[in-house]
């Protein structure tokens, strides 16, 4: 998956975060909704604009974050 074809960032857009080329949905977005328990199809049904290729996008851009140190040790708080 090149998700670049399918993300892309304009800082006229959203302050410049990374979107859902053609949209003005956020990667941001779609994690948050991930995040707090919104399935795939919750996110294709409420979304009519993204596609399941958008969705692997967002996952393959998240990969190369990692792959490219770009997210940072989390370190556990001491109890």
């Amino acid at each position: 998956m090149n998700w670049k074809e399918r993300i892309v960032s304009d800082k006229n857009v959203l302050m410049g975060k990374p979107i859902i080329k053609g949209t003005r949905i956020s990667i941001e977005f779609i994690l948050d909704r991930l995040a707090n328990g919104w399935s795939e199809e919750m996110i294709l049904q409420s979304y009519p604009l993204l596609t399941k290729e958008d969705l692997l996008a967002v996952y393959s851009y998240l990969n190369d974050l990692v792959k490219d140190g770009l997210v940072y040790e989390i370190r556990a708080k001491a109890l």
